[in-house]
């Protein structure tokens, strides 16, 4: 079994930044395409970004706008989102989620494992 624990959301002012971390465990973490999602109180569950393999192709949903980043190391087992720029429609619990297939992708179908969720709270 792939473990997958989320951290470092909190609560922030409109036009702050954050960094939310990843860490893998139990599996063959460079294997894995990896994604990041958010779900906010009384809607679906969306998609935010994800990172290939190697980390060498990351895709990104369009209400990102430039503003995040995510990135991955494998040597590490990690996979991390830095989040500019934000504003307070970006408040919602953020999960990480890894693909056994390898193919990251936009649909939370795809993936296979799944963090535990982290806040992140934007006020303005």
């Amino acid at each position: 079994q792939v473990q997958l624990v989320d951290s470092g959301g909190g609560s922030v002012q409109a036009g702050g930044s954050l960094r939310l971390s990843c860490a893998a465990s139990g599996g063959t973490f460079s294997s894995y395409g990896m994604g990041w999602f958010r779900q906010a109180p009384g809607k679906e569950r969306e998609f935010v970004a994800a990172i290939s393999r190697s980390g060498g192709t990351a895709f990104y949903a369009d209400f990102v706008q430039g503003r995040f980043t995510i990135s991955r190391d494998n040597a590490k087992n990690g996979m991390y989102l830095e989040m500019h720029s934000l504003k307070p429609e970006d408040t919602a619990v953020y999960y990480c989620a890894a693909d056994l297939s390898q193919y990251g992708s936009s649909n939370p179908n795809d993936y296979d494992y799944w963090g535990q969720g982290t806040q992140v709270t934007v006020s303005s």
